[in-house]
């Protein structure tokens, strides 16, 4: 069985394409790193758990893909380009095999966005993932979750629900078979890496879908100050998720389900109708789902029926029973 440090040399050090800003990597007991000058560097940590944010016998490709996504996506959010990431990864066992799939599905989304694996930490115990990732962005030009302001429009990216609905697929909540397609935007998510950079030319405030429409909705909310009205006929659904919201009229799924790394951003006010007309030619469709308001009057969504639904259902938390 191979030791700790024949994993590390087989599987990690030559996992990802070269840059040039690393002067000394994967190997030694700290990385090298020379972030450029004059801006900002980026750091975003997110931990996945068997049996909490993935089932025990997951695929371990999409598993691999899904850990670097969830990261890659906190950085889209505040329009951050990609550069690093370090991996602490805790495994029952040395299983190469799984291992050799869990690091394809990782170095094939790292290479498709330029991040270098540059360290990290290898375990044994009870299955886990950990992922830091690091990245620039100017200073004035950075996305973040306190600058929405009155009268701005808001947008979500993609369509939402699609994951949460496979989720209750594949927990048999539902009797109906999986979906191949959500599934995959469950196992497989696409950070909106190029969105975000895109984004910073319209506007200050985003945030990752990663809890739930509401919940994420709300930390803007709060950390900007201000209030929201959403217009539930104007959320982006699949057609799958359109034809269980019509069926049961349970909008829970694209509102709290969680999983969807979508982006929700406002723009301000001035460039709503200039981001209108270049929306279009944006390569990830964008939609405006509603408008923020003045604080005090909390997040209110209309319903396609023209009632007035008061409070969202809240999305996932880790401790909330």
């Amino acid at each position: 069985m191979p030791g700790e440090f024949d994993l590390i040399h087989r599987y990690f050090e030559a996992a990802t394409a070269a840059r040039t800003d690393v002067v000394l990597g994967v190997g030694d007991d700290c990385a090298l790193l020379r972030p450029p000058a004059e801006r900002l560097l980026a750091v975003s940590t997110d931990t996945l758990v068997s049996g909490h944010h993935f089932s025990p016998d997951v695929n371990p490709e999409a598993l691999g893909h899904k850990a670097l996504a969830v990261n890659l996506s906190d950085l889209a959010a505040m329009g951050v380009e990609p550069a690093w990431a370090s991996l602490a990864i805790t495994l029952p066992s040395a299983d190469e095999a799984w291992l050799a799939a869990f690091m394809r599905g990782f170095s094939s989304l790292a290479d498709a966005f330029g991040v270098a694996l540059v360290g990290g930490d290898t375990t044994a115990g009870p299955l886990s993932v950990t992922l830091t990732v690091q990245g620039f962005v100017d200073a004035v030009r950075s996305l973040r979750r306190d600058a929405a302001c009155p009268d701005d429009g808001i947008y979500v990216s993609g369509t939402l629900g699609d994951a949460g609905l496979a989720l209750r697929m594949q927990q048999g909540v539902l009797d109906s078979p999986p979906v191949p397609e959500l599934q995959a935007r469950l196992d497989r998510p696409t950070p909106r890496v190029q969105l975000g950079l895109q984004l910073r030319e319209f506007c200050r405030c985003a945030i990752d879908v990663s809890d739930g429409l509401g919940a994420d909705l709300g930390h803007v909310c709060e950390r900007s100050g201000v209030g929201a009205r959403l217009e539930l006929a104007k959320i982006p659904l699949s057609n799958p998720v359109r034809a269980y919201v019509q069926a049961t009229a349970d909008w829970s799924v694209p509102l709290s389900s969680g999983d969807d790394y979508e982006l929700l951003f406002t723009v301000p006010a001035a460039q709503r109708s200039v981001f209108a007309g270049l929306a279009a030619g944006l390569a990830t469709p964008v939609t405006c789902i509603g408008e923020v308001v003045e604080a005090g009057q909390g997040i209110q969504a209309l319903a396609p029926d023209g009632s007035l639904i008061e409070e969202l259902e809240k999305g996932y938390d880790h401790f909330r029973a």
